[in-house]
């Protein structure tokens, strides 16, 4: 176990639990706790957007810090609202994202996660780790609470986000895939490290 826990910048608890629960495996050997850090909202690309994000964060935290961006793109309209997400749901919430593709023909989408990962320490770069999960938006189901699950089927399976397990939805999730990414890194880390 690392001396300073990982801390996830968010103020989201359903999105920390999602993250421990994900990462908690025989094999994670970091603790990870939350805070709620009031960051700009940077523009740009995914990538750009969450390596800005994550060192601005690093101004804020003394020690590991961790940073998640998430898009929901929607082909019909070029890939938007990607990285603007949050500022259409909370408007519209998902039915009204659903509506947003009332016109189209074309209802599918991407989920994409992107976490970045700086060690705290001056000078080390920072670290990208991008999942994605195709699927269709819909007429919302399930319960709501968390985000835009309700109106996310992913591609192959007859429910929402909303509508799945929490393990069913980790195991297919933008966010789970990107997850993965990390903890084999820190897998790797660790490995090098006691080696």
């Amino acid at each position: 176990m690392s001396a300073k826990p990982i801390v996830f910048v968010t103020g989201n608890a359903n999105k920390l639990k999602e993250v421990v629960q994900i990462l908690d495996t025989d094999t994670f050997h970091h603790k990870v706790v939350s805070q709620d850090i009031d960051l700009p909202e940077f523009q740009g690309e995914p990538d750009e957007i969450t390596r800005a994000k994550c060192l601005e964060a690093t101004r804020h935290v003394e020690g590991p810090v961790l940073i998640e961006d998430t898009c929901l793109c929607f082909n019909a309209l070029g890939g938007m609202p990607g990285p603007y997400i949050k500022w259409f749901l909370k408007p519209l919430g998902p039915a009204g994202l659903h509506r947003m593709l009332a016109d189209f023909e074309d209802k599918s989408a991407y989920a994409v996660c992107t976490f970045a990962y700086h060690s705290g320490v001056p000078g080390d770069k920072v670290h990208l780790f991008m999942g994605r999960t195709e699927g269709h938006i819909v007429a919302p189901r399930g319960p709501p609470g968390f985000g835009w699950d309700p109106c996310f089927e992913p591609t192959g399976y007859q429910l929402t986000y909303a509508e799945m397990t929490s393990e069913q939805k980790n195991a297919i999730s933008h966010r789970g895939r990107a997850l993965q990414k990390l903890r084999d890194f820190f897998i790797q880390q660790d490995t090098a490290h006691d080696a």
